[in-house]
């Protein structure tokens, strides 16, 4: 039984093939965190749920580990769930009220000891990746109003070390998903996004380890927040010796309004545990997302070209159909019109919430060009954006109210657009229609939905009073239904989550998109780092990477053909690149990349990932992937720049079978797997910018006496 009872002790202990977590129910009936960690024997090995410690000016109750902490009494740390009653007390007791186990999810019922308020706790088990889903219903039992102040969908207890290290993914536009880790003293390590998006300077994942842990050993528990909006995570160390990490939406301007017999309810967050280092840590991750979160998990992604850098604004019928020429010619499998086709839309100031075809660039629709897309053997792809809308555009001069503002303050553009206000019903139907009639009357495989700008001025006019501040989870929700209700409808279609690059990047949308843009950098090297920092959260199959100019706009460096096409073989491989500056030996290069991708492809999106030499260890990086039935690894190397002579280093692949045969498909040398991973592989990289990939397929061989 993953989940066994013990009923005496009011104690459940969430069993998965490595790891158990244990919660008990304390004298004075409150839910406490017992034990997280490698499995246990027997019942009296985990500790009771009375072992706080008291302190001069630190009560018990403030060296609680209760599950949901909530504010009330004497806890101090950060709230797992703070409300205010109608007579507008802000005290919150829980304790127990009863448990249900249904398969592999745990409820814990929980009510406030004078309050109308019932509060259940949900875990579900993912037991064969040692992964826990937390989250939190709360419901209004009584008969006056209840507002939430703070929710947060899990607390996640840690055992008690010396020294706590903290890793995490932040960066910026055009420099997502950067890998860092910190030391935590005493105090609050908060990563947030407060802006309505998942955002680009920080990401909802998380791991903590004791500052040891290295790639391949050593514990480490993790986790990520499965939501796109308004969150927080918060890595709270006391002075006595405890750490706690608190992950939820975000309390800053948030306040939902809870009526008689409503139900709010968190989002979901994931936490795991491993003793097998933050490789381990990442591909439970990776499995997890695989099967039972990313849309669409188990097909292979195409290889598409999208017209943006080619043709900018300046689409139109003749010149896309060039480029889906070439495209063809190259191999590529899915067609992709970018921003310009629709409104009066011939840049960024003009045209967003107008979905109709421009007539002057398309003048008998799309169909025409879907038509020429699919006879040459592809799919065909659009881009819309449509929570935004420019104030220049016909919708916006009837509908002014529709964005987010407040009455007689200005209107902050970004990117010359303004933000729809989501929450509204009407606003809700427009978009969803918008897309529905797009959709329906065309035939489009492929929905790249982008953001291009954070919340500003995020009044809600209207709204009905004590609602206002409930936008950040009401825009989230109401996305994730309009995306639902269209995937329904159309399941044929694939949906890519953009935000100017990484923006909504997260396990929340995860469940509706197929795919995520990463970054809109697109700079081979640079995108070392960015991959290197979402492989510790994300899956391979979900990072869209591009193939692009050979002097990057981002940087202005000049990189070679096969670099650029191998940093974006290790994810979903895209062209963005003008196809019609390739010379014809460019051209056949290419082509040459796309067959080769094709090749290793279920391995690179469906394989185990394996972390080899970090961007920033020397002047090699390098990835390997192997394939699920183990036949196969694919190992992909990287060499920044030459110094002195120096050869490359070696690179030593991980997770082969160590009495297993395998032949480097490029020069036949056949080594046992533990010989590939004991004397490395030795490459000829010179120079700047040179890169390979080894493929190592396992092959029947004698004995050779090893």
């Amino acid at each position: 039984m993953p989940i066994i009872s013990i009923p005496e002790r009011k104690t459940w202990v969430l069993r998965t093939h490595h790891a158990d977590y244990a919660i008990g129910v304390d004298e004075s009936g409150a839910l406490q965190h017992l034990y997280w960690g490698e499995r246990l024997s027997l019942p009296d090995d985990y500790p009771g749920g009375d072992c706080r410690q008291a302190w001069i000016w630190e009560s018990e109750d403030g060296n609680s580990r209760e599950e949901t902490m909530p504010w009330g009494k004497r806890n101090f740390t950060e709230p797992g769930l703070k409300v205010e009653f109608a007579d507008r007390t802000r005290d919150l007791v829980l304790h127990f009220a009863g448990a249900h186990i249904e398969n592999d999810t745990l409820r814990i019922e929980l009510l406030d000891v004078l309050k109308s308020l019932q509060v259940t706790v949900n875990y579900r088990l993912y037991d064969e990746f040692d992964l826990i889903e937390r989250s939190l219903e709360v419901k209004n039992t009584g008969e006056g109003a209840v507002h939430i102040e703070q929710v947060m969908s899990a607390i996640w207890h840690l055992p008690v070390y010396p020294s706590y290290r903290l890793t995490y993914l932040t960066g910026h536009w055009g420099a997502e998903t950067q890998l860092r880790r910190e030391m935590l003293q005493e105090g609050k390590k908060v990563i947030e996004a407060r802006r309505g998006i998942t955002g680009h300077n920080n990401n909802p994942f998380f791991a903590v380890d004791f500052g040891e842990t290295t790639e391949e050993c050593g514990l480490v528990y993790f986790g990520g927040l499965a939501f796109s909006g308004h969150w927080k995570i918060v890595a709270e160390r006391t002075p006595y010796q405890t750490l706690q990490i608190a992950a939820g939406i975000h309390d800053f301007d948030f306040r939902w309004l809870l009526e008689a017999g409503e139900t709010f309810v968190s989002p979901v967050c994931v936490g795991g545990f491993t003793a097998r280092g933050f490789g381990d840590a990442s591909r439970k991750l990776h499995n997890y997302q695989q099967k039972h979160v990313l849309r669409n998990g188990g097909q292979l992604r195409k290889i598409l070209y999208n017209s943006w850098e080619a043709t900018y604004f300046d689409v139109n019928e003749e010149n896309q159909k060039r480029l889906a020429e070439k495209a063809a010619r190259l191999g590529v499998e899915r067609f992709v019109v970018d921003d310009g086709w629709f409104g009066k839309r011939n840049g960024d100031k003009a045209g967003l919430g107008d979905w109709y075809v421009n007539r002057t660039k398309f003048p008998n629709g799309l169909k025409p060009l879907i038509d020429y897309v699919t006879t040459l053997g592809m799919d065909f792809g659009i881009w819309v954006e449509p929570e935004m809308v420019n104030p220049d555009s016909e919708l916006y001069r009837k509908h002014p109210d529709w964005v987010y503002h407040f009455p007689d303050r200005p209107r902050s553009e970004g990117r010359n657009q303004l933000v729809l206000n989501l929450a509204r019903d009407d606003v809700q139907a427009f978009v969803y229609h918008a897309v529905d009639e797009l959709l329906s009357a065309h035939s489009i495989s492929f929905i790249k939905w982008d953001m291009n700008r954070y919340f500003s001025e995020p009044g809600w006019p209207g709204a009905e009073a004590g609602r206002e501040r409930e936008i950040w989870v009401r825009h989230v929700n109401a996305l994730y239904d309009i995306w639902r209700r269209l995937q329904e409808k159309h399941p044929q279609v694939q949906f890519e989550s953009c935000a100017g690059g990484g923006g909504r990047v997260d396990m929340g949308i995860m469940r509706f998109a197929d795919q995520f843009w990463t970054s809109d950098n697109t700079d081979a090297l640079d995108r070392l780092r960015i991959q290197w920092g979402y492989s510790h959260a994300y899956n391979s199959k979900s990072m869209v990477c591009w193939v692009t100019e050979t002097v990057n706009y981002m940087n202005g460096r000049r990189i070679p053909l096969k670099f650029r096409f191998h940093s974006a073989m290790m994810g979903t491989l895209g062209i963005g690149m003008n196809l019609n500056h390739l010379t014809p030996q460019e051209m056949e290069e290419a082509a040459g990349y796309i067959a080769q991708y094709k090749q290793i492809r279920p391995v690179v999106q469906e394989g185990l990932c394996y972390r080899l030499s970090p961007p920033e260890q020397s002047d090699l990086t390098s990835m390997q992937y192997i394939g699920r039935d183990g036949q196969e690894a694919v190992v992909f190397v990287f060499r920044h720049a030459q110094q002195f002579g120096h050869p490359a280093l070696p690179v030593r692949p991980r997770g082969l079978d160590p009495l297993t045969w395998y032949c480097n498909e490029e020069t036949g040398e056949v080594h046992s797997g533990q010989g590939w991973m004991s004397r490395g592989i030795q490459l000829e990289l010179k120079g700047d910018y040179d890169s390979a990939i080894i493929r190592l397929i396992q092959v029947e061989g004698e004995d050779k006496g090893v």
